[in-house]
C-alpha cells in the first residue's frame, strides 16, 4: 500500500508542477497576418499547450517529420480549441493547413531538442520555410 501511496504522491506533483501555455490562432498579430502567437514556445514534459481559435477559420494539424518519435498525428477541425499534452523531449512543429504557405506555423521545444535535425530537414512549402528560418534560430 506504501508503494501506491508513493506512487500517486509523486504522479501528483509531477502533474501540478506542469504549465498550461497558450497560443492564440490570428488573423493578425504582431508578427503580422495568419500567426500563431507566441509561434515558438519552449515547454518542459508534461506542459499542455493550448490553441485558441481567437480568429475564425484557423485549426492546428502537426507537420510530417516534425514530432519526436512516438507522437501521435493529430489534426483539428476549423475554430476548434486543442490541448496538446507534450509528453515526449523534442521539436513539435504545427501549421494550420488552409494557412500554411502564408507562414502560420509555430515550433514548440520541448526539454532537448532531441530531434532537431530531421525537423529541420522536413520540406516546407511557401512563406513556412522562411518562418521556420526564424523560429529554429530560437531553439536552445
Amino acid at each position: 500500500m506504501f508503494k501506491s501511496l508513493t506512487a500517486a504522491a509523486l504522479l501528483a506533483a509531477s502533474s501540478a508542477s506542469a504549465a498550461t501555455i497558450e497560443v492564440q490562432m490570428l488573423n493578425r498579430g504582431e508578427a503580422g497576418a495568419m500567426v500563431f502567437e507566441p509561434a515558438y514556445v519552449k515547454a518542459e514534459p508534461g506542459d499542455v499547450i493550448h490553441f485558441l481559435p481567437t480568429d475564425k477559420g484557423h485549426n492546428v494539424e502537426n507537420i510530417d517529420g516534425m514530432l519526436p518519435d512516438g507522437i501521435e498525428t493529430f489534426k483539428t477541425k476549423f475554430g476548434e480549441e486543442f490541448s496538446l499534452t507534450v509528453d515526449k523531449e523534442g521539436i513539435y512543429g504545427v501549421k494550420c493547413s488552409p494557412h500554411y504557405t502564408m507562414g502560420m506555423v509555430a515550433l514548440i521545444q520541448v526539454g532537448e531538442p532531441t530531434n532537431r535535425d530531421a525537423a529541420e530537414a522536413a520540406d516546407q512549402k511557401g512563406k513556412a520555410r522562411d518562418r521556420f528560418k526564424e523560429l529554429f534560430a530560437q531553439v536552445q
